[in-house]
């Protein structure tokens, strides 16, 4: 039976790996332009933005750095074509739930920015999901190690 590193990945599975990580990094970059505008910045800010942000406790930030990050080791990880990818990426997708369950259910984030502050939430839930999904069937393939 041939090993995980003898089998050979379609090139397909590194495009869609690659993507993964340009999606990650994006994330990596949202979150620290999120955490360090300055008070300029933040002032800037339509009102209702700025005490939405404001009232975001320390902790959500937290839990935002976990899923940014911790997805970026899981791009790695695939890249790198190892198992503990979907491990990773399940941790992601579990801070992405938090952080949108928070915001969207008790902050209400929508109130203030309307219905459209759901399209991209939705989307970030739904990319976590795929990975999760994708790092699964690479693993089961043999393709991580």
């Amino acid at each position: 039976m041939a090993t995980a590193s003898e089998i050979r990945v379609p090139v397909w599975f590194w495009i869609v790996s690659g993507v993964a990580l340009l999606w990650e990094a994006m994330g990596c970059y949202s979150y620290l332009m999120e955490v360090s505008m300055n008070s300029a910045r933040v002032a800037a800010l339509p009102e209702a933005e700025r005490t939405l942000m404001q009232s975001t406790p320390a902790w959500l930030y937290a839990v935002f750095a976990v899923a940014v990050w911790v997805g970026l080791l899981g791009a790695v990880s695939l890249l790198m074509r190892r198992a503990w990818a979907r491990s990773l990426f399940i941790v992601s997708l579990i801070a992405v739930l938090i952080q949108f369950g928070w915001w969207f259910l008790v902050q209400k984030a929508a109130s203030v920015l309307g219905p459209s502050a759901y399209g991209l939430p939705a989307l970030i839930v739904v990319v976590a999901v795929l990975l999760v999904w994708f790092s699964g069937v690479a693993a089961k393939r043999g393709w991580l190690r």
